[in-house]
């Protein structure tokens, strides 16, 4: 079992709600490309679960705006693609 901690959990994904991490596990990375998000624009690549391939969410490469700058390296993980253990804290 791993523990995660969450940096910021009141993010958007394009499916809903999501969360914000520093790491994750057992996940893989694709290329990064520019994207225009609800808070500018951002290098982003999308990340996908290594053992069904599932894409999850995103990690920020790059952020063009100084504002966006602390999400450089964090990885945005959509809720839809998450299991509840033990609920929410």
């Amino acid at each position: 079992m791993y523990t995660v901690i969450c940096v910021l959990c009141s993010f958007q994904g394009s499916q809903g709600r999501a969360y914000l991490f520093n790491s994750v596990v057992n996940v893989g990375c694709g290329p990064a490309e520019e994207r225009v998000l609800l808070t500018g624009l951002h290098a982003v690549a999308d990340i996908y679960c290594e053992c069904c391939k599932t894409t999850l969410g995103w990690k920020y490469e790059h952020a063009f705006e100084s504002s966006q700058k602390y999400k450089e390296g964090k990885f945005i993980i959509e809720l839809a693609h998450m299991i509840k253990e033990n609920g929410w804290e």
